[in-house]
Order: structure tokens, then C-alpha cells, then sequence
């Protein structure tokens, strides 16, 4: 495992898993979510989204943290795992209403340098909400998910299916740095 990919619906609990990852096994951590959004909640040009990234995978070793299914073609040609967090969908539920709360009441800067922070209105009152993003999502990307793990272009990929908080911590405890 160098290069590796970890997907899974909003509130997975993918972020944590992949800098826990990243420092377990000492390598550059990179979040899809840091190269896409600019201040102001604004978003990245595609090109130059596309450019960041391909300029990101060409190290040796990383951890990749996010889906941007249009991105499978690039950051996979790269990968060498994938890991799928994939908790039930009340786990994933309750774990995206927690951190919209946390990060709306902490103000917390979401990306480095962009201002961009949740609030409660955006979080739990808005068609852009997380927790409507995550309920709409979550079934479709099993779906999608489970056709990626069987898809032939991606024979080269060891594909890896995390479905508790303890498995996760099994795996993790099981990697030593390289």
C-alpha cells in the first residue's frame, strides 16, 4: 500500500480515517475537498482542479481523502488501494449531524486559508445542506461503489470495504510505517 484512496459517503468518517491512516504509515495526507474549494465557498475551475491533483498523485507514497467520482479515472490510474468506509447509514447519519453541529458552534476553518466555515443555517436549513447531501447520497454510492470494486479497469487496485469503527481501528493498528 503506497497510494491510497479512501471514499465514502459525507460523514463516513472518512477524514479521520485517512490522517489517522497518513500518520500511522507516515505519508503526505491530501484532501480532495483542500483542492476543490476556495474562499468564499467558492470552487476550484475544473482544469485547474484536475491540474492540482495529477500534480498531487505524482509523489510516491500518499493517503487521498475523497470521492469526486469524475476524478476515479485519474487518482485510480495512480492508486494502488482503495478504501471504502461504508457504516451504516444511521452511524453515518448520526456522525454528519455531529460534525455540523461541532463545526457550526466552533467556527472552525474547514480548509486552510479560505474562510470557509459551516454554520447552522447552511448545515440543517438549506437545500445545500450536508445532512440532506448525505442522506441523498448514501444509497447511491453503495450502488456505485460495489460496481467500482468489480469494474475489470480496475483489476490493478486491491480494494478494501470498511464497514465498522472496529475494523477500521484493526486495520490501522495492523500497518506499520514504511
Amino acid at each position: 500500500m503506497k497510494r491510497i484512496n479512501v471514499i465514502g459517503t459525507s460523514g463516513s468518517g472518512k477524514t479521520t480515517f485517512s490522517r489517522q491512516l497518513a500518520n500511522q504509515l507516515n505519508y503526505p495526507y491530501m484532501e480532495m475537498d483542500a483542492l476543490f474549494w476556495q474562499p468564499r465557498w467558492q470552487t476550484t475551475p475544473y482544469h485547474e482542479f484536475i491540474e492540482g491533483l495529477s500534480a498531487s498523485l505524482t509523489q510516491e507514497r500518499w493517503v487521498l481523502d475523497g470521492n469526486y467520482n469524475r476524478t476515479n479515472a485519474i487518482k485510480w490510474a495512480h492508486a494502488d488501494t482503495v478504501i471504502w468506509i461504508d457504516y451504516g447509514l444511521l452511524r453515518t447519519l448520526y456522525q454528519a449531524i455531529k460534525r455540523a453541529l461541532i463545526r457550526s458552534y466552533t467556527k472552525q476553518e474547514l480548509w486552510a486559508k479560505t474562510g470557509n466555515v459551516e454554520s447552522f443555517k447552511k448545515s440543517f436549513m438549506s437545500k445545500d445542506s450536508i445532512i440532506i447531501w448525505t442522506l441523498k447520497t448514501y444509497r447511491l454510492n453503495r450502488v456505485r461503489y460495489a460496481q467500482l470494486f468489480n469494474d475489470s479497469q480496475y483489476a490493478h487496485i486491491t480494494f478494501v470495504r470498511v464497514t465498522s469503527p472496529q475494523q477500521a481501528k484493526k486495520i490501522l493498528l495492523t500497518l506499520t510505517p514504511q
